[in-house]
């Protein structure tokens, strides 16, 4: 069915875990497009402070604390917006964390924390928006990863939420349309961005974590974010290199595996102590509150040809057959260097058990 969504400047919109990063961001652009927002997280400090920020730019904002995995605070956020603003016309799931290590050294109690988090935090928010929005119609989106295509390594427990993510939005989707809800369904799916994200995660590598570049400023996903507000769009991933690492995933899993392996693995280790003890999975981070940007230390990229082609559909086309190219290449490359690798193979194994060395 066809949804009809109001231009930003008209719409109030809720936005979970929107006291840093890609939820802050957001509600920054959000309001300074003329839009009011209702900015949800644990951290209450920086969540004033940033409600603060907004108003004095002439913007219209509120907070509410509240914990995601919680769903009786969730219908309190609710229950604020209609009583501050009449209402909402979008509500963005944003709120999420993470731990990296493997998957036998990480802890249950957190692995619990982060599905209580991520999948039933997006879970309880979808309900409450859909009983809203039933009626009146609007927007829910919710921030997926490209994770949610392809697992990667020492985010476990991170990647099954956010397939778990993936697999929720698209049924309720499906259900929504099939009853004739309007309600338009959004799963946003970021690569690698530049938040403080490698900052609140729980960590059991001993060291400091990184991104692998490339790395995309989080203002590109609040456009993404903002257009599927006024746009029904049914998923957008986040720069190229997420579009490519889901395609790859998808059509050639084999070859993804050891690209993770030999090429994902090592890239999350900066070989920099951790500079200070800090937990985001149970409880509001000791840092990185309050900051859009993490602390990347490379290039962070502030444009992605894909993205905006995705937003435009008159562009798709040209850039859909530059990345296919693209991913033919690699996968061509890839597989004459695999291919390689097992003659060398082979032929160290001959000259084994031959006793013949060269």
């Amino acid at each position: 069915m066809k949804h009809r969504l109001k231009k930003v400047s008209s719409q109030v919109i809720v936005i979970t875990g929107a006291s840093s990063g890609i939820g802050l961001a957001t509600a920054r652009m959000a309001a300074y497009r003329g839009a009011r927002v209702v900015l949800v997280a644990r951290n209450e400090e920086a969540l004033r402070e940033s409600v603060e920020e907004i108003r004095a730019r002439g913007g219209d904002a509120i907070y509410v604390v509240a914990d995601v995995s919680n769903e009786s605070e969730l219908q309190h956020v609710a229950r604020e917006a209609v009583s501050h603003y009449g209402g909402f016309d979008t509500w963005v799931n944003n709120a999420g964390v993470s731990t990296y290590g493997k998957l036998e050294d990480v802890p249950l109690e957190d692995a619990r924390k982060i599905f209580e988090t991520n999948f039933w935090g997006v879970v309880y928010g979808s309900g409450i928006a859909v009983d809203h929005l039933r009626t009146r119609g609007g927007a829910l989106i919710n921030v997926g990863s490209v994770v949610s295509d392809t697992a990667i390594p020492l985010q476990g427990f991170y990647s099954a939420t956010k397939h778990a993510v993936k697999g929720y939005t698209d049924a309720l989707r499906i259900e929504l349309e099939h009853d004739k809800i309007p309600i338009s369904v959004t799963l946003i799916k970021p690569g690698p961005i530049d938040t403080p994200f490698t900052q609140h995660a729980g960590n059991y590598i001993g060291e400091k974590p990184k991104h692998m570049p490339p790395v995309y400023d989080p203002d590109l996903v609040a456009e993404a974010i903002l257009h599927a507000a006024e746009h029904p769009v049914r998923d957008l991933l986040v720069g190229g290199s997420a579009k490519m690492l889901s395609v790859m995933g998808r059509y050639a899993p084999r070859i993804t595996d050891k690209y993770m392996e030999r090429v994902y693995y090592p890239s999350n280790f900066s070989g920099k102590p951790i500079e200070a003890p800090h937990d985001g999975v149970h409880g509001p981070s000791r840092v990185g509150g309050g900051d859009e940007r993490g602390d990347y230390p490379g290039m962070v990229r502030r444009t992605s040809a894909y993205t905006s082609a995705a937003m435009h559909p008159m562009l798709a086309g040209m850039v859909g057959l530059g990345a296919s190219l693209a991913l033919a290449a690699f996968l061509k490359r890839d597989h004459m260097f695999s291919e390689e690798n097992e003659e060398n193979q082979d032929r160290v194994s001959t000259q084994q058990t031959t006793g013949i060395d060269h």
